[in-house]
């Protein structure tokens, strides 16, 4: 009696490889279910926060603490007129928005949301062997996340050059040089972390933390470089320089409206929710319960039944609920950095600290003081401290001029 994998043809993946593939079609169906739904909630986070920090009251009217505020806000989206200005090109001007929110959510696949799970555990199925809780286990999934992340300036470019806008334009240009300005430190400090565990793959990354420590406590300040990065990689203040309202109008959204504005406004959550897993991943040991599970013993298994998994994938989650609410906070704290500023950070300060850093990294490495790592990153701190302010620096743009006949300049 013929089965059903008998039917499939001999190429297809069969045995391990079969139990493998369907996992990851499901993880991947699953999270980007998950992950459309925390933007949308990520939204109402942000509102609510913001009115707390704000002592306001926030969305409070649809449903109960406005919790169905943004099914309404996603109606009124879809019920909004589409509609498109004569003086853009309207093929770019329709692909921008899905160039960006393609990259956008494609980038979590290669997260681990959970470790292996032992397939004798599901009661029921009577299936045996064990499979990787993740969307796609491949070797350079650090790569990957990293070269997705490069892609969403093209959608911001295309959106802003077909617009046909001199505002939008200006938002383009200026998100442009941000991506690739902050690329830089970000991979730099990636760097650092796959220097340290010896892999490419978030799943190996995890469980050389899980061995010793996690990468926040060993490195400390490739971790703030890194959330830097990620947050001006995905446009948020005080890195927002490319839709700043109070010069740009809008940016490189200005001209669209109703879903197409949307995807650009989901596209940034979608861009947070990847980017706080992926934090949670480097530097936060992923699934990892005690930052020093290596030394001091306790901690979730790498391996294990459907109640180590469940817990694994929720652990993961309010680590990365807890990366995004700091983000969302670090909104409504600090102000807009001008444009000048955002670039004079990345070149004469983050990029050299990062090289820094990874230099350090390699050093100790070599000479095998991994646990000794802390006090290297603290070294490089204190270093920048001491000779950051000595360093040649470009002209000020706030030095005063001055004024022939003026109580500050005297003839």
């Amino acid at each position: 009696m013929q089965t059903v994998t008998d039917l499939l043809p001999a190429w297809f993946p069969s045995g391990a490889s079969l139990a493998q593939l369907i996992t990851s079609a499901l993880v991947v169906f699953l999270a980007l279910h998950v992950i459309l739904g925390a933007c949308a909630y990520a939204i109402w986070l942000e509102r609510r926060l913001s009115a707390w920090m704000q002592d306001r009251v926030g969305p409070n009217r649809v449903g109960p603490w406005g919790l169905l505020q943004p099914i309404a806000d996603g109606l009124k989206f879809f019920l909004k007129e589409d509609y498109t200005p004569n003086h853009v090109d309207k093929a770019m001007f329709m692909a921008a928005p899905a160039m960006l929110a393609v990259p956008s959510l494609i980038g979590f696949v290669v997260i681990p949301w959970g470790g292996t799970l032992d397939l004798a555990s599901i009661p029921f199925l009577g299936l045996t062997g064990s499979v990787k809780i993740v969307g796609a286990d491949v070797n350079v999934g650090v790569v990957y996340m990293l070269a997705i992340a490069s892609l969403a300036v093209y959608g911001v470019a295309l959106g802003s050059w077909a617009s046909n806008n001199k505002f939008s334009f200006l938002g383009g240009l200026r998100a442009s040089a941000q991506i690739i300005s902050y690329e830089i430190p970000m991979g730099v400090a990636m760097l650092a972390v796959i220097l340290m565990s010896g892999s490419f793959t978030p799943g190996e990354i995890i469980a050389s933390q899980q061995a010793s420590t996690w990468n926040i406590v060993q490195q400390p300040l490739a971790a703030i470089l890194f959330y830097v990065c990620m947050l001006a990689e995905t446009n948020r203040l005080p890195f927002d320089l490319a839709e700043c309202e109070s010069e740009l109008v809008g940016g490189y959204h200005t001209e669209y409206s109703s879903m197409r504005f949307a995807l650009f406004f989901l596209a940034e959550y979608f861009n947070m929710v990847a980017g706080s897993a992926l934090f949670a991943v480097l530097f936060l040991g992923g699934w990892s319960l005690n930052p020093f599970a290596g030394h001091f013993g306790g901690d979730l298994p790498g391996a294990g039944g459907l109640p180590v998994v469940l817990a694994q994938i929720g652990v993961m989650a309010g680590k990365t609920f807890l990366v995004l609410a700091l983000g969302i906070a670090l909104r409504w704290t600090l102000p807009r950095f001008r444009f000048d500023q955002l670039m004079r950070l990345a070149w004469e300060g983050m990029i050299p600290t990062s090289l820094l850093v990874l230099t350090c990294t390699a050093v100790f490495m070599y000479f095998g003081l991994t646990q000794w790592m802390w006090a290297g990153s603290l070294g490089c701190l204190a270093i920048v401290w001491v000779v950051g302010p000595k360093l040649p620096r470009s002209a000020s743009p706030n030095a005063k001029i001055g004024l022939l006949g003026s109580r500050f300049s005297p003839a």
